[in-house]
């Protein structure tokens, strides 16, 4: 059974025709899509991520949320429909139940890297191949924090 989407009023809906590309890797674009209907690919280079169909996926979220380019580009396999929010950042900020829906999404990511690193570790325990430095990746994963994040207050720099 598909989920239903909320009415987003800060959106439109569009439609593109299959090879539209919506997101391009290494641009900035501050977009997010919410996927209505059709299939989408993400793409890291020339591999493929991942085919996404399932209703109400979202796209656009990690460049914005870490304010960097775009990691994957994002094109239609299928005429599409999506809901566009030109200003991403606004949108969120306006619609706390998305917001959370999106970190729920970006904590269930970060689990299943860090549970595959966890058994690429074990598997390889001992030996001594290019994989001994799945240690290293999965350290910078768990304790890494952004240097200005004061929780409770604004984003600010806490240069003393």
């Amino acid at each position: 059974m598909k989920r239903g989407l909320p009415p987003y009023e800060e959106s439109k809906k569009i439609a593109v025709a299959a090879g539209t590309v919506l997101l391009s890797e290494g641009t900035k674009s501050g977009r997010i899509y919410i996927l209505d209907e059709g299939t989408l690919e993400v793409a890291r280079g020339e591999t493929q991520v991942a085919v996404v169909s399932e209703r109400g996926s979202i796209f656009g979220e990690m460049s914005l949320l870490l304010d960097s380019a775009h990691t994957a580009t994002v094109r239609a396999v299928t005429p599409a429909v999506l809901y566009e929010f030109i200003d991403g950042a606004e949108f969120l900020r306006s619609d706390p139940e998305t917001a959370l829906l999106v970190a729920r999404l970006l904590a269930q990511r970060l689990y299943s890297a860090t549970t595959y690193l966890v058994d690429l570790k074990r598997q390889y325990a001992g030996h001594g191949t290019h994989l001994a430095m799945v240690s290293e990746v999965l350290a910078s994963l768990v304790h890494q924090q952004p240097g200005e994040f004061l929780p409770g207050s604004e984003r600010q720099d806490s240069k003393s």
